[in-house]
C-alpha cells in the first residue's frame, strides 16, 4: 500500500475512516498530555487535516493489521 492507496480508501470507506481518525487523534492526545480535554479537542479541530493527510498510510496499515487479529 502506498499514501494514495491509503487516502483514497480513507476517502471511500466511511468505517475506515472514522477508524482511522479516532487511532490518529489517540495517538495525537498521547503527545499532548499536558493539554485539557477542552484544548486538546480545540488544537485536534485545527490539526485534524494535517494528521489525517500524513498518517493516513500510518493508519490504514494500523487499520488491516487490527482486522488480521
Amino acid at each position: 500500500m502506498n499514501m494514495h492507496a491509503a487516502r483514497s480508501a480513507l476517502n471511500h470507506d466511511p468505517e475506515l475512516r472514522q477508524w482511522a481518525e479516532e487511532w490518529l487523534k489517540d495517538k495525537e492526545r498521547t503527545a499532548n498530555q499536558m493539554m485539557t480535554e477542552q484544548e486538546f479537542e480545540k488544537h485536534w479541530l485545527y490539526v485534524r487535516p494535517e494528521r489525517m493527510h500524513e498518517g493516513a498510510l500510518e493508519a490504514a496499515t494500523a487499520y488491516a493489521a487490527s482486522q488480521d487479529k
